[in-house]
């Protein structure tokens, strides 16, 4: 792996497995570009009965996504993508490449419309998936949200990361490395967007509550990959006396192991870390450049609502999907190898189906 003088990677040799594992967000996006606007539409008649389960018709479930590109959903799209193949069914991909929340409704909207079988969508914005909720629901489609909610939707369930409890564990462990406070850098790509302000807003809370004497400063990063990095450094180079680091989404986070790769600041007394398991974030985890990222499972945010909307199918109603926190794990210096082990459809490095028997 090796890296140009303002810290960004060198794509290697373009093939789409070596892409995604060593080329980062801003290549691997323009890979995803493609795969964003297809379907999983193989096999368009009935279902064969899979497994013990009996026929059924070919249930097309769609995804409205906040940001279709971004390669953090990848692993979600292997997820939805085993999972229907598992069970006969076919998905859509769609929604926004940059977060706008009125191209997401519009995507919704044309799934009611046109008979979707059942819905997931990440409930970004407070109240704009409201309607179209209801809507599909009148018409009996099932919709339950995933990576992001809002509770006050009529959604049946959400699939993800307890966001603000994620927000919380970051700011006791950026405690723990700063044990006397300091000033905190919260690097975010879009602030007030529910998929990662909640974060924020708990890293901030846990900080407060420590009763030490931080200070900390909310950045905005952007929705684009290059921007995102280009912002990070911008800042660390005109506020040194922020010693600390952190992000709330994948980017930020693969920008700061950039930066502060590029400066040598983890031997200056800084430290770093975020979310996410982007591979660039993984190595300089492994290299002892950042502290800590968070795991968030971003397979299983596909791989699930799939399972659950086709038993609420199947079953007439009377399986409901369970609310379900798809969890909270710190990956560190010594819990990282498995990742970077492996190229893998779990983290998105890799398309190929495998066992991996670590």
């Amino acid at each position: 792996m090796s890296y140009n003088e303002d810290s960004t990677l060198v794509p290697p040799n373009p093939s789409r497995r070596t892409m995604l594992r060593g080329a980062g967000l801003a290549t691997a996006a323009a890979s995803l570009a493609a795969l964003a606007a297809c379907s999983s539409d193989k096999n368009s008649s009935g279902s064969g009965g899979h497994g013990s389960f009996p026929n059924t018709p070919k249930w097309k479930f769609v995804f409205v996504n906040h940001v279709t590109t971004n390669p953090f959903f990848q692993a979600t799209q292997y997820g939805i993508q085993d999972a229907c193949d598992l069970l006969g069914c076919t998905y859509q991909w769609t929604g926004s490449e940059t977060s706008n929340v009125a191209q997401m409704v519009e995507a919704m909207n044309t799934a009611v419309t046109s008979g979707a079988d059942g819905i997931a969508v990440a409930l970004v914005d407070q109240s704009a998936f409201n309607d179209p909720t209801q809507q599909a629901l009148a018409k009996n489609i099932p919709v339950v949200s995933y990576n992001a909610d809002v509770t006050t939707n009529a959604r049946l369930a959400y699939v993800g990361q307890d966001l603000f409890a994620a927000g919380q564990a970051m700011g006791n462990r950026i405690a723990t490395l700063f044990p006397n406070g300091g000033d905190i850098a919260l690097f975010i790509a879009t602030p007030g967007s529910l998929n990662i302000q909640p974060r924020a807003d708990g890293a901030q809370a846990a900080l407060k509550a420590t009763g030490k004497p931080f200070n900390v400063k909310q950045v905005t990063t952007g929705a684009d990959v290059n921007p995102e990095q280009s912002a990070i450094d911008a800042f660390t180079q005109g506020s040194k006396s922020y010693k600390g680091l952190f992000a709330v989404d994948a980017g930020s986070t693969q920008g700061i192991a950039n930066v502060m790769r590029k400066y040598n600041l983890h031997t200056q007394g800084y430290h770093g870390g975020g979310f996410d398991l982007l591979v660039p974030t993984e190595q300089a985890i492994s290299d002892g450049i950042l502290d800590f990222t968070i795991d968030q499972s971003a397979y299983m945010q596909g791989f699930l609502p799939v399972l659950y909307l086709y038993l609420y199918k199947l079953s007439g109603t009377l399986v409901s999907p369970p609310a379900t926190d798809t969890g909270l794990k710190f990956v560190t210096k010594d819990l990282v190898a498995p990742y970077l082990k492996s190229q893998n459809r779990f983290e998105g490095s890799s398309p190929k189906q495998q066992y991996i028997n670590q």
